[in-house]
């Protein structure tokens, strides 16, 4: 029984960070390990339309990351100061939970300003009330209606990459750290096992009768918090907005009741159908906060593949994968991907697991 955090890790050579995206999605590589035989194999993104059939069901995650990186000056002192946009609180009050950086220096009643490239200050902040070290509650104050509002401080924002990508956010980001089917805004995560689908290759398996069913959780930060316990019994995962519709649940358990192949894409996908399970062992309509931990030992009950990236050592997310695809198997398969130079985190590589 693997439930210890130390017995996840591995070293990682840096150079095999991926810092960019592949020019084109779907020419990411993607190791296949096949669970019953133990068998790794070496393919490319697209080979994906070689293991899906006529009835099989492809589950994916429909978020959208807004740009929730900001930088602005304190008043006063003129420093420099990221603020980080976790969750809206109140539309109307335009209050946000937000982290800051450096937080030491962020206070109550502190007015931060936001300017645009011509150095105009175009939005105000204060600083309402402390949550974390880190956490804060601030209010923003802007002359004129909710949607432009909204729409000027996203243009104000920049793509939250993950820290370990080590550069500032640039214009491809806006676009690649994006899946080609994101539309329900609410993440400050990309789901990053859904970036190697292209539009094409969306449609080649759609042709060959692949049906899609698409879930909405919105990844936050939470995703990226390191685990401070030995014992993974002890550890509580942030809690995350997730919802199934109708369509959904009849895709997937028409799928599963014809044994067919049901594929979840990626780990927070997992996490959502695990969340809103029938007495049946069947996929329910759900809606609500998730903050389910799956480690193993894991029963899973309703997908029986799954896609995803190389993950961080010691992280919530390689500890599933390694529940869904078996502890050793899994491990071994990291240090094929490491020997292999397959590239790692969000821009990276791919992994199937069958």
């Amino acid at each position: 029984m693997k439930s210890k955090l130390s017995q996840f890790s591995f070293n990682l050579p840096k150079e095999l960070i991926a810092s960019y995206p592949l020019p084109n999605r779907d020419d990411s590589r993607l190791m296949v390990i096949h669970k019953d035989t133990g068998k790794i194999e070496h393919k490319v993104f697209k080979d994906l339309l070689d293991y899906f059939d006529d009835g099989d069901a492809i589950i994916y995650n429909n978020t959208k990351v807004f740009p929730a990186r900001l930088y602005g000056r304190k008043e006063k002192t003129g420093a420099k100061i990221e603020v980080f946009l976790l969750r809206e609180l109140n539309q109307e009050a335009r209050l946000w939970d937000v982290l800051v950086d450096p937080a030491r220096k962020i206070r109550v009643g502190n007015k931060l300003y936001f300017k645009d490239q011509n150095d105009n200050d175009v939005i105000v902040a204060e600083v309402v009330d402390n949550t974390t070290s880190r956490g804060r509650t601030i209010r923003f104050f802007y002359d004129g209606p909710d949607a432009e509002f909204k729409k000027v401080l996203y243009e104000l924002g920049n793509t939250p990459l993950p820290k370990y990508i080590d550069r500032e956010s640039e214009e491809i980001d806006r676009e690649r750290y994006q899946t080609v089917y994101a539309k329900e805004e609410g993440a400050v995560a990309a789901p990053t096992a859904g970036l190697h689908f292209s539009r094409e290759l969306l449609k080649r398996l759609e042709i060959k009768g692949v049906d899609f069913a698409e879930v909405t959780l919105h990844v936050g930060l939470g995703t990226f918090r390191n685990i401070e316990v030995e014992d993974l019994s002890k550890h509580k995962m942030d809690a995350e907005y997730f919802r199934i519709e109708e369509q959904a649940t009849h895709t997937v358990n028409e799928a599963k009741k014809k044994q067919n192949r049901v594929c979840a894409v990626g780990t927070t996908s997992m996490r959502t159908i695990e969340s809103a399970v029938s007495a049946e062992s069947l996929l329910k309509v759900g809606e609500g906060w998730t903050n389910l931990f799956i480690y193993p030992p894991y029963e899973f009950h309703i997908a029986n593949s799954m896609i995803t990236n190389f993950h961080l050592p010691k992280s919530s997310l390689l500890i599933m994968i390694c529940a869904f695809g078996g502890y050793e198997l899994i491990m071994e398969a990291y240090q094929v991907a490491i020997k292999e130079k397959y590239r790692f985190f969000s821009y990276g590589d791919a992994m199937m697991i069958i």
